[in-house]
């Protein structure tokens, strides 16, 4: 599985790095090196903190999830698991993080398509967090409104057809039909169990609950990295703007399926922040820093995270992927 996505994260790095020198070009780079020299850097460990309790209500959400699965590994050992998995951030939707079901399994057996479906109920309350969070922003700004509505209907019938046992089955059933489905029918409604179990209306309500906490944490980080430059007569940006802004360019970034939202959340960010009358310099800025302390920051904790598990369990990555 990590082998298998090497490549894309090393691509994924690459395209970080074109993305630095777009916006770099775009707002100038003397002025962005001035712009990076005026903000007050004694916010920055702040804005990790946040970043780390974040990922602790994550942590809670994917403790849920496996105990509504009955999937039983011992707390500090699944924390790492989750941890690990953040090394994926950069794949495409985040569905590289179907790799902690790889770790799963090589600690306690759980076959990867019982507990691969986390991944996709984590992205399911994530939108729809976000969405929540980004709504009241995008009333007081006045853009947007109709998009945000639009994705949270979206995923509300995505989830009322995953509850509808009769419709899901419906659906299995004409993919079933293909020969290559069909070899993995057993899989599939496996994975279909899975998912059934995590969108029902208690434990939706919860991890939801779980992933407004996590993603507020990210928007009051940015909203204190876009009002933490020291320039006389800068514009203030409310609490509720910033979480739109930031909540938008997540979702926007998500849909496209790039690696981490590379580019497209960057661009939002930085283009919705030109429209709030914010300099170019300032806004690329911004986007940096809560891209380097969310997404990047994210990346670090994952590679720390597997060199602690290869530790403790004796066994390197590429040896984990041999054995699944």
């Amino acid at each position: 599985m990590y082998q298998k996505y090497k490549k894309k994260i090393l691509f994924s790095v690459i395209l970080g790095a074109l993305v630095f020198l777009g916006l770099s070009i775009y707002a100038n780079f003397n002025e962005l090196l001035d712009a990076f020299s005026l903000y007050n850097w004694l916010l920055f460990p702040l804005i990790l903190v946040f970043s780390l309790i974040n990922y602790i209500f994550r942590f809670f959400r994917w403790e849920h999830y496996t105990k509504v699965l009955d999937i039983k590994i011992k707390r500090k050992m699944s924390f790492l698991i989750f941890l690990s998995s953040f090394i994926m951030s950069v794949t495409p939707g985040k569905i590289g993080e179907v790799f902690k079901s790889y770790l799963l399994k090589e600690q306690i057996g759980t076959p990867v398509s019982k507990s691969a479906p986390i991944v996709f109920a984590e992205r399911i309350t994530d939108f729809l967090s976000l969405v929540l969070l980004s709504l009241t922003g995008a009333l007081m700004f006045g853009y947007g409104t109709n998009l945000i509505i639009g994705f949270g209907i979206l995923f509300i019938l995505t989830i009322f057809i995953i509850s509808n046992r009769k419709i899901s089955y419906a659906i299995i059933g004409i993919f079933e039909k293909l020969k290559f489905v069909s070899n993995i029918s057993h899989k599939i409604h496996t994975a279909y169990d899975s998912i059934y179990q995590m969108v029902k209306f208690k434990e939706l309500l919860i991890t939801i609950i779980l992933s407004i906490f996590a993603w507020a944490f990210e928007c009051l980080s940015f909203y204190i990295v876009i009002n933490g430059f020291n320039i006389p007569g800068a514009p203030h940006v409310d609490l509720f703007i910033a979480t739109f802004v930031y909540g938008f360019a997540t979702i926007a970034g998500a849909i496209t399926m790039l690696p981490g939202g590379l580019g497209a959340t960057d661009a939002s960010i930085t283009g919705l922040l030109v429209v709030l009358a914010i300099p170019k310099s300032v806004s690329v800025a911004s986007t940096l820093i809560i891209r380097a302390a969310t997404l990047w920051f994210a990346v670090v904790v994952g590679i720390i995270a597997v060199m602690f598990y290869q530790k403790i369990s004796h066994k390197s990555i590429n040896e984990i992927v041999l054995e699944t």
